[in-house]
């Protein structure tokens, strides 16, 4: 393991050189079309991949593997006809590997699916409303994390806190409304819930919930999901122009949020009593959080900083992969050394979580410590990454090498 870092340590330095010369250092928003001479006609697209080569270790089988994951490969883009109506569109793929390639691409795994595509209206300069698949998630900050711009080499993966459950890859069908009301900014949404999910259990006597109440108990009694995440900025004033929350602006903006949200799936979790009679029990997640950017001194560095406390309620003792009724603790801290911002710059972070679940006396703890090396900002990035895992017996460490370009 130690070799490995030297190595990947080595990489992430030299690999730097060759991708600043090839980077985009007035990068100006993506390739845009304008219908008039105004602007406010127009269209743009941007384009993003990031790649991986991940080193894991894991404990209970005494196992080491070194593998290749094509961890998103996405093209968005959104068109303004006037200032009163926006459509959007995001499509791509995520986690190719190896294992779930297909020998000419029809695949599950291989196929462009969308992420998102909805339609908005503004009805008033500082509100707007709009419906389809869209990303105006409630509960948190990180379950609204933007993949282009994130701090850590990924996001808090519990963070994504419906992912899959009653969601389609952290996306619901429905309507929405966002805006600002001075430094407060507001979403919200109604959502109708995925029916199958990927929790396909069936709730047995012991009364442990199951996140298939629209399944087994129908549209009418758990069809529908509720969303709302409010945030209040302090200093600078972030753009809520599109849902995705920036990770790190390296220091562009001083930035000190408030933010507090919730999820709530009435009947979404089902459980079955000593008969085997199946009744609803209702989903509530609920979060506060802070997040805080600021430059420090006049050489460029920057330090960005996140905490959230997240109580989740998915029903009795519900425990799912990483997901369950319980608490959890996550925060994160980064710093942008001191350079010029034409050179290549370096961000040390640090992550910790913690997960606590009533349906077991074991916590789960991740720790992560990357560095990530700035050729263009975050437009052309290598983020090297150490994670170490417990939860119970099981451990698991994990070296993650990610090369990342978007444009």
């Amino acid at each position: 393991m130690k070799k490995l870092l030297l190595i990947l340590s080595i990489g992430i330095l030299s690999g730097t050189q060759c991708f600043y010369s090839q980077g985009s250092p007035d990068y100006t928003g993506g390739y845009k079309i304008k219908f008039d001479s105004t602007g406010k006609k127009y269209i743009r697209f941007i384009s993003w991949a990031q790649i991986q080569a991940n080193y894991a270790e894991f404990s209970a089988a005494n196992q080491h593997q070194l593998s290749f994951n094509l961890r998103r490969a996405r093209v968005l883009m959104f068109s303004q006809i006037t200032d009163k109506f926006l459509i959007l569109s995001h499509f791509g793929l995520n986690s190719l590997t190896a294992n779930n390639m297909s020998p000419i691409g029809t695949g599950d795994r291989s196929q462009l699916f969308f992420h998102d595509f909805w339609g908005q209206y503004n009805i008033h300069k500082n509100h707007t409303i709009g419906a389809g698949l869209h990303y105006f998630n409630g509960i948190s900050r990180l379950n609204n994390q933007s993949t282009l711009n994130m701090m850590t080499l990924d996001n808090n993966r519990q963070s994504w806190s419906t992912i899959g459950l009653s969601d389609q890859f952290a996306r619901h069908l429905g309507i929405f409304a966002k805006g600002k009301f001075g430094k407060l900014q507001y979403r919200v949404a109604i959502n109708e819930a995925l029916t199958n999910g990927l929790d396909g259990r069936t709730p047995d006597s012991t009364g442990t919930a199951v996140f298939g109440g629209r399944r087994l108990l129908g549209s009418k009694t758990a069809g529908f999901a509720y969303a709302g995440y409010f945030e209040y900025n302090f200093l600078d004033q972030e753009s809520n122009f599109l849902p995705y929350k920036v990770g790190s602006y390296l220091g562009s903006k001083r930035i000190f949020n408030l933010g507090a949200g919730f999820h709530a799936h009435p009947n979404g979790a089902a459980v079955a009593d000593s008969s085997g009679k199946i009744s609803g029990q209702n989903v509530n997640l609920l979060a506060i959080d802070a997040f805080y950017e600021s430059p420090i001194g006049n050489k460029n560095a920057a330090i960005t900083a996140y905490a959230t406390l997240q109580l989740n309620d998915y029903g009795t003792d519900y425990l799912f992969s990483a997901y369950g009724t319980g608490t959890m603790i996550y925060g994160h801290l980064g710093y942008v050394l001191p350079g010029a911002k034409n050179k290549t710059r370096f961000q040390p972070y640090l992550s910790y979580g913690t997960h606590s679940y009533d349906a077991t006396p074991d916590n789960r703890t991740t720790l992560g410590i990357g560095i990530n090396a700035y050729m263009s900002g975050h437009n052309s990035k290598i983020t090297l990454e150490y994670q170490n895992q417990e939860f119970g017996a099981t451990k698991q460490g994990t070296v993650r090498l990610q090369a990342m370009i978007y444009l």
